[in-house]
């Protein structure tokens, strides 16, 4: 009997229950919630749904992300988050999405340039509120690049800035934004923009040629890498992953790093980040204050874009719509699908996708090019 009694008393030792603190149930809390969002809701569930189960894996078993020590391994998850730490998983999301990204609208409406620059003021915003509350200059700049909206940028700052003690938050609160644009977006675009000018038509973009879209990542990746070296691992895969669309002789490699790779590299981002979230690590007044930060550079940079859209639309005399202005923050192509959809709902017939996409893929290279300033300024 003794023998039974030792037994279950092992067993029980040995499960979860007994290990897990109140704080790792809020965090499983919060995993099922972000679960039942990306599933149920449809927000961006390809980022959501790794993030929160890596969260419910590390908050229940925290060894999945243990350190190896000695001769004994690691956890499975320490070593994909190796792979963030490096900026290898980082730099391959963005070859994918330059390999499924268009840049026709951007290259045939160049203005969508100052549309994307704008919405980087909230990172510059975020940037000097976060020295405000206390955090140094390469803590407050590796987070306030949450504000572009841009999880891939956002890791690979704060691991080149040695920001490893706060990349979890940091990551955790870039890819939540870029899952709630939907929900974030909306109230602000619309407080800021008038019934009418939310129902301006836009013209037609122009046929961009083909020459044009082969020669663009070419020349960017030049000039960019000239001026800022500190890019090219992010704007060069960006653009490598464009090439690969635009050249058509490499198909393989486009659908490659469109598709098989782009979701293999996202399943292992997605769960190492979410395993970053531990109840010891995430719940604390530092975390706060980063999604705190992040909220608030997301926040002015949707602002800041929409106005720019409303004084180029003045400008113009009516010729540009104020609300693809948001799409200038790089929630590729989710910020675009926004700016369309509150377009849609004040005059069905109106079409904005297309001319939001332009905004939005120069967003992307807008905060990489901020990514780099930051490295070089802070000699990295």
């Amino acid at each position: 009997m003794d023998y039974i009694v030792k037994t279950l008393s092992n067993l029980w030792d040995q499960t979860a229950f007994t290990s897990m603190s109140v704080g790792n149930y809020v965090m499983v809390v919060v995993a099922l919630v972000f679960l039942y969002l990306a599933i149920a809701k449809g927000f961006e569930p390809l980022l959501l749904v790794p993030i929160s189960f890596g969260m419910l894996l590390v908050n229940i078993y925290p060894a999945i992300m243990a350190e190896p020590v000695g001769e004994s391994a690691g956890g499975l998850l320490h070593y994909f988050y190796i792979l963030d730490e490096w900026a290898i998983l980082p730099s391959l999301i963005f070859m994918g999405v330059g390999a499924m990204t268009d840049f026709g609208p951007l290259i045939a409406n160049p203005i969508s340039f100052l549309m994307g620059a704008a919405a980087q003021f909230g990172i510059f915003a975020a940037y000097f509120i976060a020295i405000a509350l206390g955090f140094n200059d390469q803590a407050a700049a590796a987070i306030s690049i949450i504000g572009g909206a841009d999880g891939p940028t956002s890791i690979f700052l704060a691991s080149k800035l040695h920001q490893t003690a706060i990349l979890g938050p940091i990551a955790v609160a870039a890819y939540s934004y870029m899952s709630l644009v939907p929900m974030i977006q909306p109230p602000i675009m619309k407080l800021l923009t008038t019934q009418k000018e939310r129902t301006i038509k836009m013209q037609q973009l122009r046929e961009v040629t083909k020459l044009e879209k082969i020669l663009f990542p070419v020349v960017v990746t030049v000039v960019v890498s000239m001026i800022l070296p500190t890019t090219a691992p992010l704007i060069g895969m960006l653009m490598l992953g464009n090439i690969f669309r635009e050249s058509g002789v490499v198909r393989q490699l486009q659908e490659t790093a469109s598709n098989a790779l782009m979701y293999i590299v996202v399943i292992l981002l997605g769960t190492s980040v979410g395993a970053t979230t531990s109840a010891e690590a995430f719940l604390n007044m530092t975390t706060i204050k980063i999604v705190i930060l992040g909220l608030c550079a997301f926040a002015i940079g949707t602002a800041a874009g929409c106005l720019l859209g409303k004084l180029l639309c003045f400008i113009t005399k009516g010729k540009i719509n104020p609300l693809i202005g948001s799409a200038g923050v790089s929630a590729v192509p989710m910020a675009a699908r926004v700016s369309q959809k509150v377009g849609a709902e004040y005059d069905p017939s109106n079409f904005l996708l297309m001319h939001a996409m332009g905004p939005n893929v120069a967003g992307v290279i807008g905060t990489a090019v901020v990514a780099g300033t930051f490295m070089a300024v802070f000699g990295v």
